[in-house]
């Protein structure tokens, strides 16, 4: 093991933890008129720390080997990981290196909505409908907008 390879530098035990305390699997559901069916699903993973400990983020990019280190507010800066190909690889990782808090269930749903994604499944209403709920029960649970639409009430009835 070679102190210039950066992925040995990094534990990956110590990235698990760090990720149960500081990282987030987050799914949104934008309204995009262009699109099939007028949504955008957006998932990404990310860790938010202050601009002083963006050399952690750094490490973390290159270990992972994905995402972007960008200004999240003010003096906060995020690795914001975004291409599903590279999320994929997030969930793998984290599959050997396991999270322990409420992050683990997080993990797992934000995985079958990849796996959905995988399977088109985000490009039907009935798909949508199903990533929404789903997006629902992570994290604060906040409810999806498109859950609350108009349109998503109207395909329900049928």
């Amino acid at each position: 093991m070679t102190a210039d390879n950066q992925q040995e530098r990094l534990d990956a035990r110590w990235i698990s933890g760090f990720v149960d305390g500081e990282g987030c699997f987050h799914v949104s559901i934008n309204k995009v008129e262009k699109m099939s069916i007028g949504s955008q699903v957006l998932p990404e993973f990310r860790i938010v720390q202050h601009e002083r400990d963006e050399s952690v983020l750094k490490e973390l990019q290159q270990f992972f080997r994905a995402g972007k280190v960008v200004t999240n507010h003010s003096a906060r800066k995020e690795l914001r990981i975004r291409k599903l190909y590279e999320l994929r690889n997030i969930v793998l990782f984290f599959k050997q290196y396991p999270l322990r808090t409420k992050k683990k269930k997080n993990l797992e749903i934000f995985g079958e909505i990849l796996e959905l994604m995988d399977h088109k499944k985000h490009l039907t209403v009935e798909g949508l409908t199903n990533i929404a709920n789903l997006c629902w029960s992570m994290n604060r649970k906040i409810k999806p907008r498109f859950l609350e639409s108009s349109e998503t009430l109207r395909q329900k009835s049928f």
